[in-house]
C-alpha cells in the first residue's frame, strides 16, 4: 500500500493563492474585501491573564484569487445542462450548481506559459490568448494537456498586482478568447486558471461588456474558472506539469468561493 505522507518531504508547495487585504484591487462587479478587528486584545481580559481577538471579514465570493461555480454566468436564462435560471435561484442563492457541489481537486495541473512563449514578461494589455497561443505554449513544455487536468494560462499579469492597474478597466487585460476557450474545452480540462481578474481577453475601455469565454466553460461545458492566480513562483520553479490542489469553501448556493490553490512540485525538478 502506498502511504502518500510518507513522499511529502520530496514536495515543494507552491501556493497559487495572492494575500486578501484591505485596498486590494477588485472587480468593478464585485465587492471590495473589509477586515475590521470585531473583538482586541484587551476588550475582555480572563482572570487568568488571557485575551482574545477576532474579525469581521466582508467579501464577496468573487475576489481576491477566487473560483467561479456553475451557477455565476447563464446564457439566454439557462445554466449549464440547460437548467433554467429560475428554478434554481432565490434570495438564499441557488438550490443547485452552487461552489458547494464543487469536488476539492487533487490531480494533475499543467502551466501553459503564453507570455514565455512570446518572449516577454507580461502580455501587453488587451491581447487575444489564442487556440494557437495554448497549442504552441503545451508544445514549447514538451507536456499534453489532458481530461481532468488544470490548465493554469499564464500571462504575466501578476506583475502589476496590488496596483489599480490590475483590474485592467482602462487599459484591458490579456486572456484568453472564444477559440481559446474551446481549445481548452475539446481538451476536457476540469478547471481552467489565469492571473487576470476577468480570467479572459478585456479590451481597452469595454470593461466586462461581454464574456464568451465564461460561457462557454462554465455554461457550455461545465467547466469551473479559477482567477486572480499568481503564477509568479511557478513559472520560476521550471515545473510545467505538477500537482494541483483545489478546495474551495463549501459555501451552499454560492456562485464563487475564495480559494488558495496549491502546486506540488518534485524537489528533483528544480
Amino acid at each position: 500500500m502506498t502511504r502518500v505522507w510518507e513522499h511529502l518531504e520530496e514536495v515543494e508547495v507552491i501556493d497559487l493563492g495572492h494575500e486578501m487585504h484591505r485596498g486590494m484591487p477588485v472587480s468593478p462587479n464585485h465587492p471590495a474585501f473589509l477586515l475590521a478587528l470585531q473583538r482586541r486584545h484587551g476588550d475582555v481580559v480572563r482572570p487568568d491573564g488571557g485575551s482574545s481577538a477576532n474579525e469581521l471579514i466582508v467579501t464577496g465570493g468573487h475576489v481576491g484569487t477566487h473560483i467561479d461555480g456553475l451557477a455565476h454566468v447563464s446564457h439566454e436564462g439557462l445554466l449549464h445542462g440547460g437548467t433554467p435560471v429560475g428554478a434554481v435561484q432565490s434570495n438564499e442563492g441557488f438550490a443547485s450548481h452552487d461552489i458547494g457541489e464543487f469536488t476539492p481537486m487533487v490531480g494533475r495541473g499543467v502551466l501553459l506559459d503564453v507570455a514565455a512563449v512570446h518572449g516577454v514578461d507580461v502580455l501587453d494589455p488587451g491581447y487575444e490568448v489564442t487556440a494557437e497561443d495554448l497549442a504552441a505554449a503545451e508544445s514549447a513544455g514538451g507536456v499534453r494537456v489532458r481530461a481532468g487536468d488544470a490548465a493554469l494560462i499564464r500571462t504575466g499579469w501578476s506583475a502589476h498586482w496590488p496596483k489599480p492597474a490590475f483590474v485592467g478597466t482602462e487599459t484591458g487585460a490579456p486572456g484568453p478568447g472564444a477559440a481559446a476557450a474551446r481549445w481548452l474545452a475539446d481538451r476536457g480540462v476540469r478547471v481552467a486558471g489565469g492571473e487576470t481578474i476577468a480570467f479572459e481577453v478585456i479590451r481597452p475601455g469595454t470593461g466586462h461588456t461581454v464574456l464568451p469565454a465564461h460561457r462557454i466553460l462554465l455554461v457550455d461545458y461545465g467547466i469551473n474558472i479559477i482567477e486572480v492566480m499568481d503564477l509568479r513562483a511557478l513559472a520560476a520553479s521550471g515545473a510545467v506539469e505538477f500537482g494541483f490542489v483545489l478546495a474551495p469553501l463549501k459555501i451552499r448556493g454560492g456562485t464563487g468561493s475564495p480559494v488558495r490553490p496549491l502546486a506540488l512540485v518534485s524537489r528533483g525538478d528544480r
